[in-house]
């Protein structure tokens, strides 16, 4: 099992299974934090790791919406995703596929829950099921955990500014 927390995220890879499950715990309300993943021009400061810049092509929170974006490096290089949301997104949860376009074919269909701790506080989980154990590997091994530790260090920065208004 794949289990470790970075800046107090927590991810949880059980061996044998084609699932990745994380945790982190936001000091704003649930109404704060679901605006940040479903206001486009907030996700853009915070989604991803702060090497790359964020243009986001389309993001369209319905059901049966699709969404697009793309992390931009320095040096020009675009990696691209894209996916369906799946049911109405509410403040309860979200449900959407997950696809990195550098590796068309391997859709993952992850699920957001946020909740409310009753102190002001959320607790944000989201649980991914892939295809296949190796696709899943694969996005452990390759930075998933450091770019969502970093990505909600920056949501908690937005977060901050939020409250504060």
């Amino acid at each position: 099992m794949t289990t470790s927390t970075t800046a107090q995220l927590a991810l949880v890879a059980e061996p044998g299974l084609p699932f990745i499950d994380t945790e982190r715990i936001l000091d704003a309300p649930r109404e704060l934090v679901f605006r940040c993943f479903t206001d486009p021009e907030l996700l853009r400061q915070w989604l991803g790791p702060k090497r790359y810049e964020m243009r986001i092509d389309e993001y369209d929170v319905r059901a049966g919406g699709s969404w697009r974006y793309v992390h931009v490096a320095d040096d020009g290089a675009e990696y691209g995703f894209h996916g369906v949301f799946h049911g109405e997104p509410t403040i309860d949860g979200m449900l959407q596929t997950f696809e990195f376009e550098g590796a068309p074919g391997h859709v993952a269909l992850d699920r957001l829950t946020l909740e409310d701790l009753g102190d002001g506080r959320t607790r944000a989980r989201t649980h991914s099921a892939y295809q296949s154990i190796e696709a899943r590997d694969a996005m452990v091994s390759n930075g998933m955990e450091h770019g969502m530790a970093e990505g909600y260090e920056r949501m908690d920065e937005i977060l901050a500014r939020l409250r504060a208004s």
